[in-house]
């Protein structure tokens, strides 16, 4: 079998380790009785430790699926559930792709209070006078992403901060550069913010 059920516990591991063709399963497969374990069967994951990938940009899942197969996304969690997927085939990571991308687009949380103000500010107009450029610019009005620009509406906020923490201070995640100028000087209040703004913008549950 490709990867254990364990591997939902201890992370991914090299596949070498485990017995069989796993090239022969289908990137539908591989979603549904794999990946489901962490991000949900259609990409819908409960755990903030997980990105929600139902809906996601097709051209982005396949550029950091190439970069985890690839070993130059190197983000901890990365390294830590993702490092395994050494093996992937170029078919594989299409069909993965193209089955999360075509899922419901992700949800938001039920609403407990009013989108976050200073989040939505810098979304759609960023702060110019600290050279935060607007999200809205690359990632779409709602937050729907465009190709290489990821879908942000309904993302965990928790996730969206760790992501902009690691864009910030590290070089972990190498399409990052323009996020890294974005991030330069956003404050950890500005982050929380603009994550919390994010994920209020996908369809309520």
């Amino acid at each position: 079998m490709f990867l254990l059920l364990a591997f939902a516990l201890s992370g991914c591991v090299d596949i070498d380790s485990h017995s069989g063709d796993e090239s022969t399963l289908t990137g539908v497969a591989l979603a549904q009785k794999v990946c489901s374990t962490c991000h949900g069967i259609t990409g819908e994951s409960v755990s903030p430790q997980f990105p929600k990938l139902a809906g996601q940009q097709k051209e982005y899942l396949v550029s950091q699926l190439t970069d985890f197969k690839g070993h130059t996304r190197s983000d901890p969690l990365g390294v830590q559930h993702m490092w395994g997927f050494t093996h992937l085939t170029p078919t594989q990571i299409n069909e993965l792709a193209d089955y999360f991308s075509r899922q419901q687009p992700m949800h938001a949380p039920a609403r407990k209070a009013a989108p976050n103000a200073r989040g939505e500010m810098i979304f759609r107009t960023g702060l110019p006078e600290q050279g935060v450029t607007q999200c809205s610019a690359c990632h779409g009005a709602q937050g729907q992403g465009n190709g290489q620009f990821p879908r942000l509406a309904g993302q965990h906020a928790n996730y969206v901060v760790r992501q902009l923490q690691v864009f910030k201070q590290t070089d972990q995640r190498p399409r990052g550069a323009v996020m890294k100028g974005v991030t330069h000087d956003l404050s950890e209040a500005d982050m929380m913010a603009v994550a919390s703004y994010v994920e209020s913008l996908g369809k309520s549950q």
